[in-house]
């Protein structure tokens, strides 16, 4: 289980990850990472689950099963990082390895992109970084 020194609480972290971070979707999930790399801390990770995934016990059992699977990789995540995981209404469905490899995926896209020497610059309006 992610311990709750990880967890994602406030509502302003939320809202800067989802707006600043990089993001990756996927079938089951949506993921956006922001990396702050001026803040030397432990990543920080939260979770949404919309009504749209199901009931109060189908959204419950998503959150617990996303949890677990982002504990086991909360390692690769950058100090001072804020992740947030957006359950999709397939995830309510979703077998277990079909998330785990969703969010495998999703982890790798966005470590790779926000990686030493990638773009992520600012676009300016003519398209261009």
């Amino acid at each position: 289980m992610l311990p709750s020194g990880l967890r994602m609480r406030q509502r302003a972290e939320f809202t800067l990850a989802v707006r600043r971070g990089r993001r990756a979707g996927r079938p089951n999930i949506v993921t956006h990472l922001l990396r702050r790399d001026e803040i030397d801390a432990e990543p920080l990770a939260g979770f949404i689950v919309a009504r749209t995934v199901g009931n109060a016990v189908v959204r419950n059992k998503v959150r617990r099963r996303l949890r677990h699977l982002v504990a086991d990789r909360v390692a690769r995540l950058p100090r001072g990082s804020l992740l947030v995981v957006r359950a999709n209404p397939k995830a309510a469905s979703a077998g277990h390895d079909d998330l785990a490899a969703d969010l495998d995926s999703a982890l790798d896209r966005l470590l790779r992109d926000q990686s030493p020497g990638r773009g992520g610059g600012v676009r300016t309006d003519k398209g261009r970084t």
